[in-house]
């Protein structure tokens, strides 16, 4: 399977696949198909596969792709302003926030992590439960704004922007810290927590989370008290 990332600011993936080859997405995140391809919908992994993505922020269903020509083209497409990724799944799995799978090859197992840190779950900007893939394949992901990549050794810490974190391998460790002083803490804009990042392993920070993205635009609407007026 070959892919093409188009575009930057609200990307598109084209893959191209050989007969009998195959990918899953996300229900209603195609964009375009040629005639060598044919969409089947199913409850992936099936009732509690289905509870797991709905949990995580992801759909019920999910679509195949299946090639039945000699060669499929299929594009897939960003929700919001940002990056689209390609991770190669193998010994160790990819944890990523909610709502950030596009698609995957049939091998990928879309699973849930959940948080076992109280207060990482409640503060952390993630939530209690993120995505988290296994197996052997490619799985595409999307990232809010930008994206920067760390590789962390053992027992190396990152601290993060609540909501910045993006994905991280298995083996790193997420908790969440206190930001010290009280000035910081309540006059520096980073609020209360921070999340912390613990190696080894790779961690991949998003520039804008999509939260912070809406309270950005939500400034400029119009209020309902405008409007009255």
């Amino acid at each position: 399977m070959d892919y093409v990332v188009h575009g930057s600011v609200m990307p598109m993936v084209e893959l191209t696949m050989n007969r009998g080859e195959s990918v899953y997405a996300q229900a209603g995140a195609m964009q375009w198909m040629n005639q060598g391809i044919e969409m089947q919908t199913k409850m992936k992994g099936g009732f509690m596969g289905a509870i797991k993505r709905t949990v995580s922020g992801g759909q019920m269903f999910t679509v195949d792709f299946n090639v039945t020509a000699e060669e499929g083209k299929v594009a897939f497409g960003h929700t919001y302003p940002g990056q689209i990724m390609v991770f190669d799944i193998g010994e160790t799995s990819l944890i990523c926030q909610q709502r950030a799978f596009l698609c995957a090859t049939p091998n990928v197992d879309y699973d849930i992590h959940i948080q076992r840190k109280l207060g990482t779950g409640f503060f952390g900007g993630e939530g209690f439960i993120m995505q988290k893939f296994k197996g052997r394949g490619q799985v595409f992901i999307e990232m809010d704004g930008e994206c920067v990549e760390r590789e962390l050794a053992a027992g190396e810490k990152i601290r993060v922007a609540t909501g910045s974190v993006g994905a991280f391998e298995e083996t790193v460790d997420m908790s969440i810290e206190t930001v010290k002083g009280f000035t910081n803490m309540f006059l520096g804009g980073e609020g209360i927590f921070l999340t912390t990042l613990t190696g080894p392993g790779t961690v991949w920070i998003q520039t804008m989370p999509v939260q912070e993205m809406v309270g950005e635009i939500s400034k400029y609407l119009p209020s309902s008290r405008k409007r009255s007026s």
